[in-house]
């Protein structure tokens, strides 16, 4: 067959009509992708800023309304406590009565920090205050004074902000009684409480509020310095636009103190006349339509670079010899790829439609079986991601609430006051404590669980030892809410591990005896089959049907805030997952629950009396013994330094290993325990040190790990070296049981 460039005088015609088609093709190709990507980039953009911008104004108006309630509240709830002391005319008799009420009030509202009471003519009959003596009878004359002739006129009175010693931020609050003799009460309320409101809003990363009087003074801001300074914000753009002449959208673009442009909107405290502000960094704000406008002109200039190289390609493949286009399209065919075309020109070009219409119909099934697969991965990612983001801010709440009572408790050792109230906040800090150490120890756990580094060692055992465990564990419990606690006996054996087992069983007896109230938890065992059915019956408010598979998620609790962490069930499912147990829930509302564990039975063996073990003498701490503690935290080695020696040992602290040894060849004696911490700086880990301490000193030191990385390769690793491992926080008792049990595998190792 001949080819196109075997006819006479086809060369230069060719090549002349290819240029024409070839740059035909290629230009208007590259035209309609050029403007349909930027047409829809474009209007992609426009509404991106659009949406926004609005909804960065809703949130922030919200806030902005929000914080305002909050704060008329705050001044609402101070007017109605002082309205009480003008239920009753003055009276010298009932003199000690008004003081009374006057220091109760002081007592309830910290932000009130002085109180008159004025009688009918305006002259100041008694005065309590936080920072000055009392004053009685004084007879001061306030009968003209603004604050008694509009509490009088009005009923209540308002005062403007005002300064003490130009730092903190006052009002007056006068109330008038509800008779005309009755007088007026008058209060001075320091601003700087409301400080706590503003200061836990938050809008994006960097956005803030502030609230500012009706002169444009700062009176509450995050930065509650810019409060003591009496700063003036009047002159920002959005103060002078809030004012009540200006007619300004309620949100607008700014700037802050720095002079960078914020994206700001504002409400009004109804009556003060005060306005609180919300800021938003615009970087900050117009964030996601520079991302947006960036993506798409990434887009247009890939799309433009593979217009322009699809344009070649195609324009290439309309004047090519139709012989190569067909042989081309049956290779591609064969490779199950192509779409369907329709081409009624009864040659070649007929033949290559055909073999790509046969590729299409390979690809559509191959595609739908592929974007089944990729929607359901998604939906996985997505469930995933979603369980995860609740978990975390469940924990972090969860944590911040024990974190929040202990800097308030701290803060009240700071003041003066009787040994009977600092043993009390002592004894509320080491409960703080406790609940921060359950938490992490429950978090731990699900750690371990979901890292799959926890291994159960199976064995049989009769279940009446894992019973009596039970009655004697939660006995006290029981009768201390005043609850009937019974526990039924068996004579069977199980096949399981008895600490996950046993950590099972009394996860679920401790959630029946905190969730009931009155009533009884009965615990015992049904034959099921090949299994026994250990089962948990309590008569609290049970579980509504919509939530009994909740109630097994991490952090998920029913009834009031508080009541445990919300992991006791998390934990149980997974231990039951990981043993192969069935747990079950039958639960009818308000009359009660029942959970059961589903545990293979295995035929009763003679059980074989255990010798004792051994004594084995705890060492002695009177003889000084030295311990070396490495930690790169100076905070850390201070506590254990102060814990060890209380306890009589001998205490060498260092920050690597090298310190260590230095400290090691001044001393008389070689160490009896090392306590290291695994991440310490210079890269180097725990393990490492220890090791190198014990080849240096030639001996098999004691010694056991600290840290408060909770990652499944750490569990590994320190499994690996055979060292012990406590997390981060640890509780004295802990630590120093830990020293006792490794100091004793020391001597007990070396009496063998």
């Amino acid at each position: 067959m001949k080819s196109f460039a075997d006819e006479p005088g086809g060369g230069s015609p060719s090549r002349g009509f290819r240029g024409q088609l070839f740059r035909k093709y290629v230009a208007m190709f590259v035209t309609a992708v050029c403007l349909a990507l930027v047409t829809g980039g474009a209007v992609d953009i426009w509404f991106t800023y659009d949406e926004q911008k609005a909804l960065l104004v809703r949130i922030q108006r919200g806030e902005a309304e929000s914080a305002a309630s909050r704060i008329s509240q705050f001044v609402k709830e101070i007017e109605g406590h002082m309205a009480w002391a003008t239920l009753l005319p003055w009276s010298a008799s009932m003199s000690e009565t008004w003081r009374f009420d006057a220091m109760r009030l002081l007592r309830q509202v910290p932000a009130v920090t002085e109180l008159a009471q004025l009688d009918a003519r305006g002259r100041e009959l008694f005065r309590v205050s936080r920072h000055a003596m009392d004053v009685i009878a004084s007879e001061a004359d306030y009968s003209r004074d603004p604050v008694f002739v509009q509490a009088i006129a009005n009923h209540v009175f308002y005062g403007p902000v005002y300064f003490v010693d130009g730092s903190e931020p006052y009002m007056t609050l006068a109330i008038a009684g509800t008779r005309h003799d009755y007088g007026v009460i008058v209060g001075k309320v320091n601003l700087k409480f409301i400080w706590e409101v503003v200061s836990r809003i938050r809008v994006g990363k960097d956005g803030y509020a502030y609230v500012v009087d009706a002169n444009g003074r700062l009176i509450a801001h995050p930065d509650i310095s810019l409060v003591l300074r009496n700063t003036d914000m009047s002159g920002l753009p959005q103060v002078r636009a809030a004012r009540p002449r200006q007619t300004a959208d309620q949100s607008l673009v700014a700037v802050d103190l720095r002079g960078k442009p914020v994206l700001s909107a504002h409400a009004t405290v109804i009556p003060l006349n005060w306005r609180v502000f919300v800021d938003l960094p615009v970087g900050e704000a117009y964030a996601p339509l520079y991302n947006s406008i960036m993506r798409s002109a990434v887009l247009l200039l890939a799309a433009l670079a593979l217009a322009f190289l699809a344009g070649l390609f195609l324009a290439r493949q309309m004047v090519v010899p139709v012989r190569a286009l067909h042989n081309g399209a049956v290779r591609i065919g064969r490779g199950d790829l192509g779409h369907r075309i329709s081409i009624q020109t009864s040659d070649e070009l007929e033949a290559l439609g055909d073999e790509f219409n046969k590729m299409a119909a390979r690809l559509q099934e191959s595609y739908a079986t592929l974007e089944g697969k990729v929607e359901e991965r998604t939906r996985q990612l997505e469930h995933a991601n979603l369980a995860k983001s609740r978990f975390l801010a469940a924990a972090s709440h969860d944590l911040r609430q024990p974190l929040h009572a202990l800097g308030l408790f701290i803060a009240q050792l700071h003041g003066r006051m009787r040994a009977g109230e600092r043993r009390r906040i002592v004894a509320r800090i080491d409960a703080a404590l406790s609940a921060m150490n359950e938490l992490f120890n429950a978090l731990l756990d699900i750690s371990k669980l979901d890292a799959g580094v926890l291994s159960p060692s199976i064995t049989e055992f009769p279940v009446a030892k894992l019973l009596e465990r039970v009655d004697t564990t939660f006995t006290g419990a029981a009768r201390e809410k005043g609850l009937s606690l019974r526990v039924i006996s068996s004579s069977a054996w199980v096949r399981s591990d008895f600490i996950l087992l046993e950590r099972i069983v009394f996860n679920l007896v401790s959630n029946a005896v905190r969730y009931t109230s009155t009533g009884s938890v009965v615990v015992g065992c049904r034959n099921r089959g090949d299994n026994l059915r250990i089962e948990v019956w309590d008569t609290g408010p049970g579980v509504p049907q919509d939530q009994q598979q909740n109630i097994f998620g991490e952090f998920y609790r029913l009834g009031a805030p508080g009541a445990g962490l919300g992991l006791g069930l998390a934990i149980v499912d997974r231990l039951c997952r990981l043993l192969d147990h069935s747990v079950r829930l039958t639960s009818i509302l308000g009359k009660g629950s029942c959970f059961s564990v589903a545990v293979p039975r295995v035929a009763a063996q003679p059980e074989i009396g255990e010798s004792p073990a051994p004594a084995h003498p705890l060492i002695d701490a009177s003889d000084r013994n030295l311990v070396v503690v490495i930690d790169d935290d100076p905070l850390v080695l201070e506590g254990m330094c102060g814990l060890f020696r209380s306890w009589g040992y001998h205490l060498l602290v260092a920050g690597t290993d090298d310190e260590a040894l230095a400290g090691i060849a001044d001393c008389d004696r070689p160490p009896a325990l090392i306590v290291s911490d695994y991440h310490l700086s210079g890269g180097k880990t725990g393990i490492e040190v220890i090791e190198a301490l014990r080849r240096a000193l030639s001996a098999e030191i004691p010694a056991f790990l600290v840290s408060g990385d909770t990652s499944p390769e750490l569990l590994r690793q320190a499994r690996a070296s055979g060292y012990h491992l406590l997390h981060k926080p640890v509780d004295a008792m802990t630590l120093r049981a830990m020293v006792s049990y490794v100091m004793r595998e020391q001597q007990v190792a070396g009496a063998h």
